[in-house]
């Protein structure tokens, strides 16, 4: 499946959208795990299907410049008894992004037709 340039994915929007409200809670910097429990938590729970799903996603959010990454500084993660994270930030571009995929996602709700229950 092809996808027309400059659009998302569904679960890249979910993304976009949940790295906003992550900023929001105060989380300017998030890392996959993180993200996914956010997911987990939103309605985008079905999106996510494997991590190796979340991070190839992340990748190409990374590549449209909706987010940046960085290593974690490795003596933190030494000192935590853990492997080292990659961290993400949302950039302006990515706020954008949430925005829109919000703004797509009640105008879809809208238009959906309500389903009339029929009698018994």
């Amino acid at each position: 499946m092809r996808r027309k340039p400059g659009t998302l994915l569904d679960l890249e929007q979910a993304i976009c959208a949940s790295a906003a409200a992550l900023r929001r809670n105060g989380s300017e910097e998030f890392y996959g795990y993180e993200l996914a429990r956010q997911l987990a938590d939103d309605s985008a729970r079905k999106l996510l299907t494997a991590y190796g799903t979340l991070y190839r996603a992340l990748g190409r959010l990374e590549s449209m410049g909706l987010l940046r990454s960085r290593r974690e500084d490795p003596r933190i993660a030494a000192r935590e008894n853990r492997p080292g994270r990659r961290l993400y930030t949302l950039t302006a571009a990515g706020e954008t992004a949430a925005r829109e995929a919000a703004l797509a996602l009640r105008q879809k709700a809208q238009r959906r037709p309500r389903r009339r229950v029929a009698p018994a």
